[in-house]
């Protein structure tokens, strides 16, 4: 079952969107000091126009999060993931052809369209196909390619002028489409339709003919008939549908204010108002790498060290980062990471002159490159894979786009104000927050969180059902 190519095949057919999210999240890092030199008038932004272009691509995933709640389960996991190359190609298409500045906006609002739904029904199209021997590491795929994504938006920023970083974008939208017609739907999610012969040729396909494939389908379709019905109003009252929603809800809320989002965002434009060493861009793309090399060990710890460990990890890294960072802004003197300069959309030439007076200023690349490490190896991928694996079945297309929908609303929040608090109290203080956050992030891993390491998503309902940990042991 462990060694079918075929389940790792689909795995990638849709992870692929997850790729392009990665690369669509992170695409103003090098196009706002393009932007800021640009001969066109339409497209100079402002300081404010800056903050938009960074922050509505939240507010396009949160919008898409609130419909993936309708399409999950009408369209389907995989059918809602190749709708979402529809605003995709739209959004990379404007964004290319930009001559005024709504152009790049509208292009960003789709983008973020399109990732809300690929957020929403990637990690559950997932989480339904795995075995639970290869869930772990299956669950942290979309990460470890929403990683890879931002890392080649941070390598062709080096080379390619910004409107061609927005043509690369259709690439990888393109090939997903080609590739997910070919795969099959969620054995689950076609039971639950009615579909049992057709769900019985999807497992088969997912686990290949000389595995105990009958056990499982038995063992699937016995639980879809336990929650065959939508669930009601007054079902949300179960502790058995309430806790494990609020506990995934909370979990996507906490990621965000940690301050990944903003961080990733504006990662370029950080690094210049501190005066690393290295050129802003060339920052970048080192950050990005060792964020692919920190979520790939994740994706090999996961079925092995468990979740809640790397929770734990990754949590106290993250608040140890953001720590230092606040301390090195607050403390060192204006003069070496130039913070009496502005904005973010001062001039390039001025911030390309400004040379750092010590190899102190090497703090802010390291205290990030941390910070995206510890992310990546628990609070990114851990909490995406937790979502689609305790969520009940019958709630799971509906509080999948919840989560979405709460976390990208915080991440819009803090992407458009991140600026803003930063002109008016300091780069520190939003650090010091996010370090705030990642310490309660630590006593909420401790209190709410459950080990699922091993188990099927079937042992996790019943955990969940009865409040029995032997479920879970």
């Amino acid at each position: 079952t462990l060694k079918n190519k075929w389940l790792f095949l689909a795995a990638f057919a849709a992870v692929l969107g997850n790729f392009n999210f990665g690369f669509s999240l992170v695409y103003p890092s090098p196009v706002i000091p393009a932007l800021e030199e640009s001969t066109i008038p339409g497209l100079r932004l402002t300081s404010l126009e800056e903050s938009w272009f960074g922050s509505v691509f939240a507010l396009g995933a949160a919008a898409g999060g609130l419909g993936t709640m309708y399409m999950n389960d009408r369209l389907g996991r995989k059918l809602s993931i190749m709708f979402s190359a529809v605003p995709s190609v739209v959004g990379y298409a404007l964004m290319a052809g930009a001559q005024q500045i709504w152009m790049l906006l509208l292009g960003r609002l789709l983008t973020g369209f399109a990732g809300g739904v690929t957020s929403a029904s990637i990690p559950v199209y997932i989480s339904e196909i795995s075995h639970p021997g290869v869930r772990g590491a299956l669950g942290a795929c979309p990460q470890i390619m929403a990683v890879l994504g931002a890392l080649l938006l941070y390598a062709l920023g080096l080379i390619l002028p910004w409107r061609w970083l927005a043509v690369a974008g259709e690439v990888p939208v393109l090939i997903m489409i080609v590739l997910l017609c070919f795969m099959p739907n969620s054995p689950r999610f076609l039971i639950s339709k009615g579909n049992d012969d057709e769900a019985l040729k999807a497992l088969i396909w997912l686990r290949g003919k000389d595995t105990d494939y009958p056990w499982e389908y038995k063992q699937i379709k016995d639980s879809v008939r336990k929650q065959s019905r939508r669930i009601s109003c007054a079902e949300i009252r179960d502790p058995f549908i309430y806790k494990p929603i609020l506990i995934a809800v909370l979990m996507r809320f906490l990621q965000q204010l940690s301050g990944v989002t903003p961080i990733l965002v504006y990662l370029e434009p950080i690094f210049k108002s501190t005066a690393v060493i290295l050129k802003p861009q060339y920052d970048a793309a080192i950050v990005g790498a060792v964020r692919l090399a920190s979520v790939l060990i994740a994706a090999v710890s996961m079925d092995k060290a468990g979740r809640k460990i790397l929770l734990f990890v990754s949590a106290s890294i993250m608040l140890a980062s953001n720590l230092t960072m606040g301390l090195y802004i607050r403390f060192t003197p204006l003069s070496s990471h130039n913070a009496s300069v502005g904005v973010f959309n001062r001039s390039h030439e001025n911030l390309l002159t400004a040379e750092p007076t010590n190899y102190l200023t090497l703090i802010p690349l390291v205290a990030t490159m941390f910070f995206i490490m510890g992310y990546a190896m628990g609070w990114g991928p851990i909490t995406w894979l937790l979502m689609s694996e305790i969520l009940p079945l019958k709630a799971r297309g509906v509080a999948s786009g919840l989560c979405v929908l709460v976390s990208w609303l915080t991440a819009f929040a803090l992407t458009d104000i991140f600026l803003l608090v930063k002109e008016a109290y300091g780069l520190e203080i939003p650090f010091f927050f996010f370090a705030v956050i990642c310490a309660g992030n630590l006593l909420f891993t401790g209190c709410c969180v459950p080990e699922t390491k091993g188990r099927s998503l079937e042992q996790i309902e019943s955990y969940f059902r009865t409040g029995r940990r032997s479920f879970l042991n």
